[in-house]
């Protein structure tokens, strides 16, 4: 296996990011290529998004999914996206350069240029669901802007638990996080993804519990409705039991009993599944 950690540098970050010394990362797992399987020699590859509400980043949402990932023949590569007092869109702006890198890297990480899926996991998954409905905004091309936009256009998002809105059913602290707690109701509407989505939003993978406290299951519901009158592909996956931040939902990432909920941890080979299926389609 090939490991590495590159910088993500890109222009148009809030002033908050000039205040600290944080550098955003994107650390590369990287599967390596053999003669014995030389059908296998280019794979897809998934950026994984770790949640937690825009404040910090969780470990378990990021080097354990990799590895169920590389497990199942796919290139994975964790963001360490920046986090309060960041504010949007510097997040955003680094998911993006992070897609555009490792499409103009794809011939030597061995990735198909059109099989490159963003996932994100609660504050993660509005991260990724930003990039995924917002690609073509204009203040994307500004800070990353080279003539073709499609460079940091996701083919595809996989949401898992994921804060949606920003108005009713929003989780507090991500919105603070991610907007100030002074936020103005023009800019809650914006960010509140379920209102942007377009027949231009790539295809999704979402999964929620019924259980969820902290991010409403309506986050998902309302985002899926939203990719379906849109005509937009997407597969959704509602559990009945079991809480927020439930990562593997097996004792590979819980941190607590509450973590352990194998009934649901069937989500991670349908999303790899899925990731395989868009291939042949």
């Amino acid at each position: 296996m090939r490991y590495e950690c590159l910088n993500i540098d890109v222009n148009g970050r809030n002033e908050e990011d000039t205040q600290n010394s944080f550098q955003p990362r994107l650390y590369a797992y990287l599967l390596d290529k053999s003669p014995e399987i030389p059908e296998m020699n280019t794979r897809p590859a998934v950026i994984i998004c770790p949640g937690g509400g825009y404040f910090f980043k969780s470990d378990r949402e990021a080097e354990p999914i990799a590895m169920r990932f590389l497990a199942m023949g796919i290139h994975a590569f964790v963001l360490q996206y920046s986090v309060a007092p960041s504010r949007y869109p510097s997040a955003a702006l680094e998911l993006a350069a992070a897609v555009r890198l490792v499409r103009q890297n794809a011939q030597d990480f061995g990735v198909y240029a059109n099989q490159i899926y963003i996932m994100g996991f609660s504050a993660g998954g509005h991260l990724c669901a930003t990039l995924g409905t917002l690609w073509d905004e204009p203040f994307f091309e500004q800070a990353l802007g080279n003539g073709n936009i499609k460079n940091w256009r996701p083919d595809g998002m996989l949401l898992c638990y994921p804060v949606i809105t920003m108005e009713a059913f929003t989780h507090q602290g991500s919105r603070d996080c991610l907007l100030g707690v002074d936020a103005s109701a023009d800019l809650l509407r914006e960010l509140s993804l379920e209102r942007r989505v377009s027949s231009k939003t790539v295809p999704a993978y979402l999964w929620h519990t019924f259980e969820d406290g902290a991010v409403p299951v309506e986050n998902s519901l309302m985002f899926a409705s939203a990719l379906r009158k849109a005509g937009v592909p997407f597969e959704m996956h509602i559990y009945e039991k079991g809480g927020h931040g439930l990562a593997l939902c097996d004792e590979t990432t819980a941190q607590g009993r509450e973590h352990f909920v194998p009934d649901n941890a069937n989500w991670m080979d349908m999303a790899i599944a899925w990731v395989k299926r868009r291939r042949v389609e």
